[in-house]
């Protein structure tokens, strides 16, 4: 994709997923499934349905860090696979779109979720986005939050649940949002969400321990000099984020879970959970907006008994167990 085409897609497509109506739009959504997800956990009933996509999900993503090899029984081969069926899925949702908006969209309102606003959006040559570019979009998207929020929303609980002091301070903010909420008011505002400031505090503490983008590449636009090493013009440079994160020049004790560290501000480059520059993640508003919905009904309701805690963790791709954190979700209390 050229620098030109990439300034175009996100131009597009940013405003689905970002800014204040944006969120608005997804919270009700994103609230919706957390208390469903958590109410089924409990009860250990499975989604087959997401349980179908997450499996095609896994092997696409498997098959994106491997070599380029199309041959039965590899890992790249077993991706394409994958990505057809997963092509096949939304295919068939833009087209049930389409066909329902066609019906149902009366001139001048307003699209109501991100397939909306995909199907609206128009560049400065008024040119819309094709199903194929849609459908492109729909599986960045949604494979970025796979990989991101869940792995987050899993070691922040994970965090939480074993440092009962944090666990308290944050559960006593949240209740103190319900205690303030008016009586007819059902379901969280942005506003609610935007007064977590402990909350916020934990998953910032988590995304610096847990470094989702590990790397970014660049390339040097002339000579440049960093503590006496030269990079010559033209040449690629690679920042490993995690390095960064675990400086203990930068934040003392790196390896300790410790959100107070973020009661002091940090300086521009210490702190890049997202990614930087041009290829800064465009869903990192609703990326935290989900994390912070899910650990406010875990933190009031429910708490996490994980089924092997000696389990191993692995660092390459992403931070995670090698059980990928089995475990029991029960319900701790009714608020």
């Amino acid at each position: 994709m050229s620098v030109e085409e990439h300034k175009r897609l996100k131009r597009l497509t940013a405003s689905s997923i970002n800014g204040y109506e944006a969120l608005s739009v997804y919270l009700k959504y994103i609230e919706e499934n957390v208390i469903s997800s958590l109410e089924k956990w409990t009860h250990m009933e499975n989604d087959y349905v997401m349980e179908a996509l997450e499996r095609e999900y896994t092997m696409l993503n498997l098959g994106l860090r491997a070599l380029r090899i199309n041959i039965p029984g590899f890992a790249f081969h077993k991706a394409l696979k994958a990505r057809k069926v997963l092509v096949a899925i939304f295919q068939s949702i833009v087209d049930k779109r389409r066909n329902e908006r066609k019906e149902k969209l009366l001139p001048g309102q307003k699209a109501k979720d991100m397939m909306d606003s995909l199907i609206d959006a128009e560049d400065e040559n008024e040119r819309k986005l094709g199903d194929d570019e849609i459908i492109d979009i729909m599986l960045m998207y949604l494979n970025a939050g796979h990989e991101s929020s869940g792995h987050i929303t899993m070691w922040a609980t994970y965090f939480l649940q074993g440092h009962p002091k944090i666990f308290r301070k944050a559960k006593e903010e949240q209740e103190e949002i319900l205690r303030r909420r008016p009586p007819t008011q059902k379901g969280l505002k942005l506003e609610e969400v935007r007064k977590m400031e402990y909350l916020s505090k934990v998953i910032d503490e988590t995304m610096r321990l847990i470094t989702i983008a590990v790397i970014v590449f660049r390339e040097a636009k002339s000579d440049v000099n960093i503590n006496g090493y030269l990079i010559p013009k033209g040449w690629k440079a690679l920042v490993w984020f995690r390095s960064i994160h675990l400086d203990p020049e930068i934040y003392p004790n790196p390896k300790e879970f410790n959100p107070d560290r973020w009661n002091e501000v940090h300086k521009a480059g210490e702190f890049l959970p997202f990614g930087v520059g041009t290829r800064l993640c465009p869903g990192n508003d609703l990326a935290k907006l989900e994390i912070s919905v899910f650990l406010h009904h875990f933190l009031l309701n429910y708490e996490m008994e994980q089924l092997n805690p000696k389990s191993p963790v692995r660092f390459l791709p992403h931070t995670r167990p090698m059980d990928n954190c089995l475990a029991r979700i029960k319900k701790s209390s009714v608020v």
